[in-house]
């Protein structure tokens, strides 16, 4: 988890709620990691209207993956999964309902050596068909001007 450590920015898409507008937003993020245990802050700003903060806690205990995750709601949510290759696959068992339920999946993908991918997947509750809620593309601001 340590090659996660380091300051990230870089661009995506949020849902406000299944079936909502897809805003583009503009984010940054700082990851603090040991071999063992990955802290992420970050924001993301979006039509220079609004700006959410969020964080991550993730720790490993062999081949399991725990943590939390705090959103713009400022409720602490339940992260837990594994790894598989170079992303983290986690539940998300949210604090509130979102989307008609608690469940999302979060990947935290390393996409190359200097960049990150971080992506929520959610149940639409009408169809039961997965929906991509977010993806952000982030990279090492070293490489951002490339």
């Amino acid at each position: 988890m340590q090659s996660l450590a380091g300051d990230w920015s870089g661009t995506g898409r949020v849902l406000t709620r299944i079936g909502g507008t897809n805003l583009k937003v503009s984010c940054t993020l700082r990851s603090d990691a040991s071999a063992s245990t990955v802290s992420m802050n970050g924001k993301c700003r979006g039509l220079a209207v609004f700006t959410r903060s969020f964080s991550a806690t993730v720790k490993a205990a062999g081949e399991r993956y725990t943590g939390n995750y705090v959103g713009p709601s400022g409720l602490p949510s339940k992260l837990a999964g594994s790894r598989k290759g170079a992303a983290l696959n986690l539940r998300v068992t949210w604090a509130r309902l979102v989307n008609g339920d608690r469940d999302a999946v979060l990947t935290i993908e390393k996409v190359g050596q200097n960049r990150l991918r971080l992506q929520t997947v959610d149940q639409d509750p009408a169809s039961g068909q997965p929906v991509v809620t977010s993806r952000i593309d982030l990279q090492r601001p070293s490489t951002a001007k490339r």
